[in-house]
């Protein structure tokens, strides 16, 4: 049987990184403790490559209690030493933090009235923007989109949200369809819009 044509970065030797792209990536994603868990884990990738986050996926879930923020917040310095003490996830004093202080924004942004998808989705009025790209190597970094809501988001109280970071989210959360038109997802993905 001939495996369908995927995006470049999809490793066909790693049966969940192929799991990600197939099911998950450019999916719109509308679960609020999923972007919670997204947004953090994009943050955890900084410096390193997603395939290293998405095997220590499982561990940062266990780590961060199912990624519940009311739980994270109250993280002290024992439990912050637990983290650091833990191989199954990335141990960096400085994105355990941040992790620990988006908890706390998006408790502040619960109690604003406010939630992850609210805020995100309406950066684009409720539906994902669709690239056309023959290949994942011409999608940008960032865009000026990914520049403004990093701002907000910073502003907000979050951490490790830098431009390219969120662009990266905004591809991993359905915002924006940058599956290469090539690729046997992309116009699957682009029919999600509808």
């Amino acid at each position: 049987m001939t495996e369908p044509c995927r995006c470049g970065w999809a490793n066909p030797r790693n049966p969940r990184y192929l799991a990600y792209h197939d099911e998950e990536w450019g999916v719109p994603c509308h679960d609020e403790r999923t972007l919670f868990e997204m947004l953090n884990l994009e943050g955890a990738q900084a410096g390193l490559s997603w395939e290293t986050i998405l095997n220590k996926r499982d561990n940062y879930h266990a780590a961060f209690d199912g990624w519940d923020a009311s739980r994270i917040a109250l993280y002290d310095d024992a439990k912050v030493a637990e983290l650091l003490a833990n191989p199954g996830i990335v141990r960096n004093r400085l994105k355990v933090a941040a992790a620990i202080s988006n908890a706390r924004a998006w408790l502040q942004l619960q109690a604003a009235g406010l939630s992850l998808d609210t805020l995100l989705w309406a950066y684009v009025d409720g539906q994902p923007l669709q690239n056309s790209y023959d290949s994942y190597q011409h999608a940008p970094a960032h865009t000026p989109l990914s520049d403004r809501i990093s701002k907000d988001l910073s502003k907000r109280g979050f951490k490790f949200v830098g431009s390219t970071i969120i662009y990266a989210y905004m591809q991993a959360i359905g915002m924006v369809n940058d599956h290469a038109t090539t690729c046997f997802r992309y116009h699957i993905v682009k029919g999600l819009a509808r």
